[in-house]
């Protein structure tokens, strides 16, 4: 591969990393609509946004074979103009069975493009032989951050939200479309994949339990705990604001908001801290910092110092996750494409599942005791991947 063809690869995984924020994230401002189109209370509405999370967590790990069979540029490509197709019919569909099936196909095709698109980006990372993984993920943020404000913002201009829809989706297939010849090809991903993964036993790869490997599962733990963080910041942020800190509701925002565009900027540097240091050290320091940020804002009465805290949380934990990832992608003798979607499963239940189980603690308990416990979980990453690091590194 020469290095105008790996130049090409890396700015078109990039591309495609946009793709999925943007695509994630445009429907966030879509439900309010839906909700009032559809004519549901908050519990209705919470049973049909399952479906979007039901579809990505069951296709994640079926991806995995898809890639196998015909390369992650095949699954990328299906799985964009899927999220394209379905984004507009969010909008206009006014059938409940309609919508939750469409959210399923929405939610399958955004669990099948985060897979492959991790899988792929782990293989430019190899071959390219820096650190790249961390920038990729910042390109998720910014398509996240600009998903969430595009619609919105389209709309305040005069367009219908059909038709802004329409726009955003029209965009992405453009990208899918034209970034399609400069990702890495079947053939030449699975040379990767066998050069990188130091196969000793050719037939490990397809054996039907392969990824119950214990640094599979060691690996998906700890992204299911940084994930439920992240989580937990979405779901709950502008909740203990509100009622635990006593914010006015137009400004309970300003927590995820805070920790998000930390995390787009650290994660836009995360390469250069990687290479300076190592994964060793930018894992544990970042966990600490983000426990240390959580603990701030629990205890600190002076919404500046709240806000900052929430801050170093996404400062610490942005880089953890890439990280992991790129681990996943090279461990000896388990091809990208078990350990990927099984890391990214459990990782993704992470989100999905955390939000819900601080919500029993903080009913039980309190809110705070809840973000305690996300606190706890941080430095629980720390300890743990430092003493895996220690006895049996992950290869690099």
């Amino acid at each position: 591969m020469n290095e105008k063809d790996l130049r090409n690869a890396k700015t078109a995984t990039k591309l495609i990393f946009l793709v999925c924020g943007l695509g994630v994230a445009s429907w966030a401002p879509m439900v309010p609509y839906a909700k009032d189109r559809l004519g549901l209370h908050e519990g209705q509405l919470g049973v049909l946004l399952l479906f979007l999370g039901f579809g990505a967590l069951v296709m994640m790990p079926v991806s995995g074979i898809f890639i196998n069979l015909s390369g992650s540029r095949i699954v990328i490509m299906v799985s964009g103009l899927f999220i394209a197709l379905t984004l507009p019919l969010l909008l206009i569909i006014t059938s409940v069975p309609l919508m939750a099936f469409c959210l399923l196909v929405f939610g399958a095709a955004i669990g099948s493009i985060d897979v492959a698109m991790n899988a792929h980006g782990v293989q430019v990372q190899n071959v390219y032989g820096r650190p790249i993984m961390s920038s990729l993920h910042g390109l998720f943020s910014v398509g996240g951050l600009a998903g969430s404000l595009g619609l919105g913002f389209l709309v305040s201009l005069g367009l219908g939200p059909v038709y802004a829809a329409t726009g955003i989706s029209m965009l992405l297939i453009l990208i899918c479309i034209t970034q399609y010849r400069h990702l890495l090809d079947a053939a030449h991903e699975r040379k990767i994949i066998e050069r990188y993964n130091h196969f000793k036993d050719p037939g490990t790869g397809t054996r039907p339990f392969a990824w119950f490997s214990g640094s599979v599962l060691f690996l998906g733990i700890l992204c299911f705990s940084a994930f439920l963080a992240e989580g937990a910041m979405l779901d709950w942020s502008a909740v203990f604001l509100r009622d635990v800190k006593g914010i006015a509701s137009e400004f309970s925002g300003a927590g995820y908001a805070a920790f998000s565009v930390a995390m787009a900027t650290m994660r836009l540097l995360g390469d250069r801290l990687v290479e300076r240091f190592n994964n060793k050290t930018v894992v544990a320091g970042g966990s600490l910092i983000a426990a240390s940020g959580l603990v701030i804002s629990i205890v600190s009465p002076w919404m500046p110092l709240v806000l900052f805290g929430f801050i170093l949380l996404g400062i610490g934990a942005a880089n953890i996750v890439p990280i992991f990832f790129s681990d996943a992608g090279r461990l000896n003798n388990i091809p990208s494409t078990v350990s990927l979607p099984a890391v990214t499963t459990l990782g993704y239940a992470g989100q999905l599942a955390g939000p819900a189980l601080l919500g029993f603690i903080a009913h039980h308990y309190s809110l705070s005791a809840a973000f305690v416990c996300v606190a706890a979980i941080m430095a629980f990453i720390c300890v743990f991947y430092l003493a895996k690091s220690a006895s049996q590194p992950f290869n690099r």
